[in-house]
């Protein structure tokens, strides 16, 4: 019952937030995580059109299928999607011949996969007059900052980043979201090989949650516990620059030209 007002809650918020920005509908790029099949879900059970993107870069067979089988389960059970796939791939190795080699490690070229995914979407938005919908949750938007700065992070609006990741999970069971997407292991599908979140994080998404709600008390902490917010205080505060706003530096109006 609770998920079912948070799904009508969001799906709300979804169409009056385009009403009010006068644009036609949403553009979302579907990846085969259970984020994307969620945001995408929620935004089609808004009535309006709605864009989803396929945007494979090297991208494992897997993931790029279970994406596929998602929006086919979309199409059958609302008529106001519309599927786009455009393959990326060339894109991306037509970077990597023009960027000089040294500065080429995998982080960089995993955060350029998404920079190129995000234009990509804007390029559909802007011909289309919708809005780019972001699929962060809130452990990875607002915990430690676990996406591309202007890249997954640039959208234009957030519709579960005040969820946290076992919630989105929920929405998915309540959703009926296909199988293959609820049992797949998270993955931000960036590197071409098949680790996962956790891989890279060292820690779940669980684990994450709470440390986001944790009062500290270390005589209460197992070791799990103490390495977990460790792990968390590290990455938060290496992240903090994606998680605020732009710094703008304010002039002094003693300093102004008058």
């Amino acid at each position: 019952m609770e998920q079912q007002k948070i799904i009508t809650h969001i799906v709300n918020w979804l169409k009056d937030y385009s009403n009010k920005s006068h644009t036609h509908g949403f553009v979302i790029g579907v990846s085969g995580g259970v984020d994307s099949a969620v945001t995408s879900t929620l935004c089609a059970m808004t009535g309006k059109p709605v864009i989803c993107v396929n945007m494979p870069i090297h991208q494992a067979e897997e993931q790029l299928q279970r994406s596929i089988e998602h929006i086919n389960w979309l199409n059958s059970n609302f008529d106001n999607i519309t599927e786009k796939t455009v393959d990326l791939t060339n894109n991306f190795e037509n970077w990597k011949t023009t960027l000089p080699l040294e500065i080429q490690d995998d982080l960089t070229m995993a955060n350029l996969r998404a920079r190129i995914r995000m234009s990509t979407l804007y390029a559909f938005a802007g011909n289309t007059k919708m809005l780019v919908v972001g699929t962060g949750n809130k452990v990875e938007d607002f915990g430690v900052g676990f996406f591309t700065k202007y890249g997954d992070g640039g959208v234009d609006l957030s519709p579960i980043a005040d969820l946290n990741k076992t919630e989105v999970f929920g929405l998915a069971k309540e959703l009926n979201i296909i199988k293959s997407i609820q049992t797949a292991k998270p993955t931000d599908g960036l590197f071409g090989d098949d680790r996962s979140d956790e891989d890279q994080l060292g820690a779940s998404y669980p684990e994450f949650e709470w440390a986001m709600k944790y009062i500290e008390n270390e005589k209460n902490l197992n070791a799990r516990e103490k390495e977990v917010l460790v792990i968390y205080k590290r990455l938060n505060k290496a992240n903090t620059h994606k998680m605020i706003p732009i710094p703008v530096c304010i002039v002094p109006k003693a300093l102004r030209i008058k």
